[in-house]
């Protein structure tokens, strides 16, 4: 019997494309420019520059789902990367862009900068029960402001070693994952990675693989 895994994408789609996908020159500004200037990329990793073009991003880019042009910012596969990991790690970005990564809180600041933003999440449980969510509009500020998300709208960034959530205690350290949390959330995408046997501190990722 194949053991499943639980899987969980979460990327954005830019809305507006540059005048300058048909440039010789061309420099794409996320995964959607790379799409509009040619519709047959396939899905892997590209480099994009949302900075400048003296600064490159490597990405990993989603040309398949929802008419494809998805920069993904969060990958989650099976396990191999841990997620519990300080303030600094989550504002420059972590992990392998070919299995589990976070883009960095600097370089989404810089995709949703310029452009308005539409946020795509997929997830699949460990029995290979699939599901998605699909917000029209997703942006963060700068490190001494808020985003938006549903339930989390306006909330700051936590982790570990830097509290920024409305709870008493807190909310990172305890569900051993950072996000935009709230009172605590509804979903931990960056929680434990673990199968269904697992305590509460896992519970909050599989409640978002399974799709709430």
């Amino acid at each position: 019997m194949k053991m499943l895994q639980g899987t969980l994408f979460v990327a954005l789609l830019g809305f507006l494309a540059s005048a300058a996908t048909g440039s010789k020159d061309f420099l794409p500004f996320d995964c959607n420019e790379i799409y509009c200037h040619d519709n047959t990329s396939l899905s892997g990793l590209y480099t994009i520059f949302p900075g400048d073009p003296t600064t490159p991003l490597q990405v990993y880019c989603d040309m398949h789902t929802d008419g494809g042009g998805w920069t993904v910012f969060l990958q989650r596969m099976d396990g191999t990367e841990s997620f519990y990991r300080p303030w600094s790690h989550y504002k420059a970005g972590f992990g392998n862009m070919a299995g589990e990564y976070w883009l960095g809180l600097e370089n989404i600041l810089l995709l949703t900068l310029r452009k308005e933003n539409g946020l795509r999440v997929d997830m699949e449980d460990w029995e290979g029960g699939k599901a998605d969510a699909k917000y029209s509009s997703f942006s963060i500020d700068t490190e001494v402001d808020g985003d938006s998300l549903t339930f989390h709208n306006n909330m700051k960034f936590s982790t570990f070693d830097r509290d920024q959530d409305t709870w008493s205690g807190n909310c990172a350290k305890t569900y051993l994952g950072a996000f935009w949390n709230k009172n605590c959330h509804y979903a931990n995408p960056t929680g434990l990675y673990a199968p269904r046997a697992c305590d509460d501190k896992c519970r909050r990722f599989l409640e978002i693989v399974e799709g709430l």
